[in-house]
């Protein structure tokens, strides 16, 4: 990586984290890893709009990015990314979602949103998410840059209702450099920018929750077993394939990386299924 963890000002961006809801990371990726991130989203771009107004219909989005080559695996462990993840979630975190999101020319701003707001707890809490977006293009004012409102990781939920409405305090773009990191809150109030520039904006967008939620992205059914087997044990736990203490995840009471080796067949299917019913008798 273009900035080793040794060297990396983990605390500076961690009280960022803590009193902003959000911090930069410059320089996160070099000019020549950009170039491969590009070149390997490449096979994947040009076959997909979104579908509503939140995933935008002048947008394309590559879901299940982490499984789509080793690049984006190494992209999901970043040390630096991971000292932030360790100091806010417990041990044993997901990842949540991954994905490409490029907005095209034309497309409108987003609705204003958190990350984590399928978790319906009450506010104020802590987040149980936190985001990561990668600026693959740069971000200006024009070409659909994030927007977030600076603090409002920490509103309640009258104040954070009434932003969401537009009636709160307008949200800033992340103008920021190709290769920049931005990394924040899942309780933070954001969205993609309207892209009134002629090109389009690209970036890649991780998210991490707690061992204890459910993911976004269901990556058992998305990424096949035998490409899982060829990741890190660390990705792998960050699939899924880790238990939350003392049995949260169990695979018929074994480890779910048991699930891994080549010869594993589910216990269910080393014994004969019954085909009784309720009253005695088989209905198929």
């Amino acid at each position: 990586m273009t900035q080793l963890l040794h060297e990396f000002d983990t605390e500076t961006h961690l009280a960022s984290l803590a009193s902003s809801g959000f911090t930069v990371i410059p320089d996160f990726l070099s000019a020549d890893q950009l170039q491969r991130v590009k070149q390997a989203l490449a096979p994947h771009l040009g076959g997909y709009s979104g579908r509503n107004d939140f995933e935008g219909f002048d947008t394309e989005r590559v879901y299940t990015l982490v499984a789509r080559g080793r690049l984006f695996e190494d992209l999901a462990e970043d040390p630096r990314l991971l000292a932030l993840l360790d100091a806010n979630l417990l041990p044993g975190y997901l990842l949540t979602a991954s994905q490409a999101i490029n907005i095209r020319p034309g497309e409108s701003a987003q609705p204003l949103h958190v990350d984590d707001g399928f978790y319906r707890l009450p506010r104020p809490r802590p987040a149980v998410s936190f985001s990561m977006i990668l600026a693959v293009d740069d971000f200006t004012a024009k070409n659909g840059a994030t927007e977030l409102i600076s603090g409002s990781h920490v509103w309640d939920a009258a104040k954070a209702t009434a932003a969401a409405d537009l009636r709160g305090p307008a949200p800033e773009p992340m103008v920021m450099n190709a290769g920049s990191c931005l990394v924040f809150s899942g309780i933070l109030i954001h969205r993609g920018g309207a892209n009134r520039s002629p090109a389009p904006r690209l970036a890649i967008t991780y998210q991490y929750c707690q061992p204890w939620a459910r993911t976004q992205e269901n990556y058992f059914l998305a990424i096949p077993p035998e490409r899982v087997r060829q990741m890190s044990p660390r990705l792998q736990a960050l699939l899924g394939y880790s238990i939350w203490p003392p049995f949260m995840g169990h695979v018929t009471a074994s480890h779910p990386a048991k699930t891994l080796e080549p010869d594993f067949m589910a216990p269910v299917c080393l014994a004969p299924w019954s085909d009784l019913t309720l009253n005695g008798s088989p209905d198929r």
